[in-house]
C-alpha cells in the first residue's frame, strides 16, 4: 500500500497552534499546513509552484492588455497587470479561505539575474559613442533624481511621515520602476518603513500610467509652442557604429551567455557580501558591478562574445517573471492608511519632473526639436520606465518627424546609466535619512 504524500494533502489539526510553524515530514516541507487557526489553511508554495504561478500571471496580464488596449498604449507591463490580479485574488482569500506563503528563492535569483543583464549593458565604448548629448541628458536625469529624493523627504516630513518614507514614491518607484522598488523594499522595511515594497509597486504603477499619458504631451507642447521641426538629414554621427558589429561567430550562443551570467552572479554575490559588511544595500549591486566590468573587458578582449540582444532578451524574461512573483507577495492591505500621503507626494513629483523636462532638459539639450523629443522621453522614464520613454517619443516622431539623437541619448541613459546612479543615490539617502 502506497503511503499518502504529505506534500499533496492538507494537514488537519485538532487544536490551533500557539505560534506559526511549518509542518514537515521526512520527505520535506508539506504543501498544505493549518498554521493559523482551524478554519484558515496556509498554502505553502515551493519554487516550482511559484514558477508556474508567475507564468499564469504573464498569461493573465497579456489577456488584460488585449481586453483593454488603452493599457497597452500606456505601456503598462503585462507582468504588473498579471501580478496585481493574482495579488488581489490572494488578498480576497486572505484570512477567509486560505493564506499563501511563497518560496522566495527563485524570485530573488531572477531579480539578481535581471540587474546583472543591466550591468552587461554598461559599455564605456557605447557611452563614448553617444557623445556630449548623452552626458548632458545624464546630468539632467541626475538632477531629476536629486529633486525626487529631496522633495520626497521634505514632503514626507510635512505629512508626518519619516523622511525615508518619501524616497519610495520618488526615485525608488518612479525613476527606478517596479524592479527597483521591489529590490529596495526589503532594505527600506529593515530601516523602519512599513510596507515599503507594497508602497513602491503601487507608486510605480501610478508612475507608469501617468508617464504614458504625459510623455507625448510634454514633448509635443514644446514643439508647438516654439514652432520646432526636425533637423534635415539628422543622423547619429559616430553613434551609427554598432558596438556589437564584427564577425558573428564571435558572438556566443545563448548557453554561453547563460554560463557567463551565472558566473557573474556568483562573483557578484561575493562582492555583495563584502560591500554589505560596511553598507547595507540590495543583493544585486555586486552582480551589476561585476557585469559592467565583464562587459567592458569583453569589449576589449572578446573572450566571452557578449551580444547585447541576447543579454537583453535574458533580462526581459527574468524581469517579467520576477515582477509577477514579487507582486503576488505584496501586503496590499498596508496601503489603506498610506494611500493619501503617497498620492500627495506622487502628484508633487509629477509637477517637478514635468517642470524639469520643460526647462532644464529642453534648455540643456539645445532648445531644438531633438531637445523637445528628449524632454518627452525624460518624462517617460523619470516617472515610469524606459519603455514609457520610447513609447512617448514614438508618439511625437510619428506626427512631426524623426529625432534619432534623442532616441539614442534617452535609450542609453534609461537602459543602464540611470540604474547605476539611482542605486548609489538611494543608498546614500537611506544612510542619511535613516
Amino acid at each position: 500500500m502506497v503511503a499518502p504524500n504529505p506534500d499533496l494533502h492538507p494537514v488537519k489539526r485538532e487544536e490551533p497552534r500557539a505560534r506559526s510553524q511549518a509542518t514537515e515530514s521526512d520527505d520535506g516541507p508539506a504543501l498544505w499546513s493549518n498554521r493559523r487557526c482551524m478554519d484558515v489553511l496556509v498554502l505553502k508554495l515551493t519554487a516550482i509552484h511559484v514558477f508556474g504561478l508567475a507564468g499564469l500571471g504573464i498569461v493573465l496580464g497579456e489577456g488584460l492588455l488585449r481586453l483593454a488596449p488603452v493599457l497597452a498604449r500606456l505601456s503598462v507591463p503585462r507582468a504588473i497587470l498579471g501580478g496585481l490580479t493574482l495579488a488581489l485574488v490572494a488578498l480576497a482569500l486572505r484570512d477567509r479561505v486560505v493564506n499563501f506563503e511563497l518560496d522566495e528563492q527563485l524570485r530573488n535569483l531572477l531579480m539578481i539575474a535581471f540587474f546583472t543583464t543591466i550591468g552587461f549593458g554598461a559599455s564605456l565604448r557605447l557611452l563614448r559613442t553617444g557623445g556630449l548629448k548623452v552626458l548632458i541628458f545624464l546630468g539632467a536625469s541626475v538632477l531629476g533624481l536629486v529633486a525626487q529624493l529631496g522633495f520626497g523627504a521634505v514632503a514626507a516630513s510635512g505629512l508626518g511621515k519619516p523622511p525615508l518614507f518619501g524616497v519610495i514614491p520618488g526615485a525608488v518607484a518612479l525613476t527606478g520602476g517596479p524592479a527597483t522598488a521591489l529590490a529596495f523594499g526589503p532594505e527600506l522595511e529593515k530601516a523602519g518603513v512599513v510596507g515599503a515594497s507594497t508602497i513602491g509597486v503601487a507608486a510605480a504603477v501610478f508612475g507608469i500610467i501617468v508617464s504614458g499619458m504625459l510623455g507625448g504631451f510634454v514633448g509635443s507642447y514644446l514643439i508647438r509652442r516654439d514652432g520646432l521641426s526636425p533637423t534635415p538629414g539628422e543622423t547619429l554621427g559616430d553613434a551609427d557604429i554598432d558596438i556589437d558589429s564584427g564577425p558573428r561567430e564571435r558572438h556566443g550562443s545563448m548557453l554561453a551567455h547563460l554560463v557567463v551570467l551565472g558566473m557573474t552572479m556568483a562573483l557578484g554575490a561575493v562582492l555583495s557580501d563584502f560591500i554589505k559588511a560596511w553598507q547595507p544595500m540590495p543583493a544585486y549591486i555586486g552582480a551589476m558591478l561585476v557585469a559592467a566590468l565583464v562587459r567592458n573587458l569583453d569589449d576589449r578582449f572578446q573572450f566571452a562574445g557578449l551580444d547585447q540582444d541576447k543579454t537583453q532578451a535574458i533580462g526581459e524574461v527574468a524581469l517579467e517573471l520576477f515582477i509577477v512573483m514579487a507582486i503576488v507577495t505584496l501586503k496590499l492591505w498596508q496601503l489603506v492608511d498610506l494611500a493619501l500621503p503617497v498620492l500627495l507626494i506622487l502628484l508633487g513629483q509629477v509637477v517637478i519632473t514635468v517642470g524639469i523636462a520643460w526647462t532644464c532638459v529642453y534648455w540643456l539639450m539645445g532648445r531644438s526639436y531633438t531637445a523637445a523629443v528628449a524632454a518627452g522621453g525624460y518624462t517617460g522614464f523619470m516617472l515610469g520606465t524606459t519603455a514609457n520613454a520610447m513609447a512617448s517619443m514614438n508618439v511625437i516622431v510619428k506626427r512631426t518627424g524623426p529625432a534619432p539623437q534623442a532616441f539614442f541619448a534617452v535609450g542609453i541613459v534609461g537602459a543602464f546609466l540611470i540604474d547605476f546612479v539611482n542605486s548609489v543615490l538611494i543608498t546614500f539617502a537611506m544612510k542619511v535619512l535613516k
